[in-house]
């Protein structure tokens, strides 16, 4: 049965990434895989052409169809507009039309890149972490929010964290299911000691923990987080939290595994179907110039294939292809070391399709 993929390039960087990951997909065609792709636009590319940054024709599309690949969004060029039209608001906006709650970011170390990462080798080595991020509900979303005037003239920005029982109780049954999968143990992360809000995400989580006997759950402050990330990362096998968090403790996890241009994410909605992505962003100062990394958006496809495509051998495929092609001895700019050598966008791409 021939799955629909709606294709969102995006901006900056996000189109020439993009195109290498549908070069894998093409590839994969010629094997059996069934696919249609469909093209919109979101983010700056939309509001420059429609005056919005996440179109109803995009949002319909990807409604319709079975996943969706998404490149990055925003840029310099779009900072000084209002912010309820920044390319940023398309990616959220996307997101919560889609209600795509669970945003899955592994951290996996390849081997090859073990001098790449800015931690010692013996650190990092053998590194294998998923990082579950709530992402439709938060500080991101919550109401009321704004900047406002108080009485004595001076300006005040506020927003609101709030999560809601059920809101916490979904995130957690995906990650305690991932968990189950794996190594069997979860920590997830909060700052209970300051904010009610999280004292209720601990409380909810420590119930549903009666419901996972196969899995072992620990609690941890995202302050002390983050630095046991840097300090001893795979003491982590499955690590949940909120959708702020979660933003950055992924961000923190990316530079162990090398290059933030390596780390695919996948986010789900309760019945599987997935927008994926690479979790860097458009990084317009380098758009244009054939030296972004595709394999995070390549592996991307791979998480499209196993997750929501119920492909998990071509899944197998593609990340064995990456591999390869790192074993060549092929790097992008941002993984390059010296022996290595350097290539680009395009022609990382066109090596993992020849590795397929």
């Amino acid at each position: 049965m021939t799955k629909k993929i709606a294709v969102l390039a995006g901006d900056g960087i996000g189109p020439e990434i993009v195109a290498e990951a549908v070069k894998v997909l093409k590839a994969l065609g010629q094997s059996g895989l069934e696919i249609e792709l469909e093209y919109g636009l979101i983010g700056g590319a939309a509001y420059d052409e429609t005056g919005t940054p996440l179109p109803t024709e995009t949002v319909a599309m990807s409604k319709s169809a079975d996943a969706i690949l998404l490149g990055a969004v925003g840029g310099y060029k779009w900072e000084s507009l209002d912010i309820s039209v920044r390319p940023e608001k398309g990616l959220l906006g996307i997101r919560s039309e889609l209600n795509l709650f669970a945003n899955l970011r592994p951290a996996i170390l390849y081997p090859q890149l073990a001098d790449a990462s800015s931690l010692k080798a013996e650190v990092v080595s053998g590194l294998d972490l998923m990082i579950v991020r709530e992402l439709t509900g938060g500080i991101y979303f919550g109401q009321p929010r704004g900047i406002r005037t108080l009485d004595n003239g001076e300006k005040q920005g506020f927003n609101t964290l709030v999560y809601s029982e059920s809101e916490i109780t979904r995130i957690g049954k995906v990650a305690f299911d991932i968990a189950k999968k794996r190594q069997g143990r979860l920590c997830s992360v909060d700052k209970a000691n300051v904010l009610e809000c999280t004292e209720l995400w601990r409380e909810t989580m420590t119930e549903l923990a009666n419901d996972y006997d196969d899995v072992e759950l620990s609690h941890m402050y995202v302050d002390n987080a983050a630095m046991q990330l840097v300090r001893a990362p795979k003491q982590f096998d499955v690590m949940v939290t909120t959708n702020m968090f979660g933003d950055i403790l992924s961000d923190c996890a990316s530079m162990l595994t090398g290059s933030i241009g390596m780390l695919p994410s996948a986010s789900l909605d309760e019945n599987g179907k997935g927008m994926y992505e690479p979790i860097h962003g458009s990084a317009p100062d380098i758009a244009g110039q054939n030296i972004a990394n595709p394999l995070a958006t390549i592996l991307s496809v791979s998480m499209m294939l196993r997750y929501t495509l119920g492909e998990p051998d071509m899944a197998d495929r593609v990340e064995q292809a990456v591999s390869k092609v790192l074993d060549q001895g092929l790097r992008t700019a941002d993984i390059y070391s010296d022996g290595m050598t350097k290539v680009g966008t395009i022609e990382m791409g066109d090596a993992v399709v020849a590795a397929l």
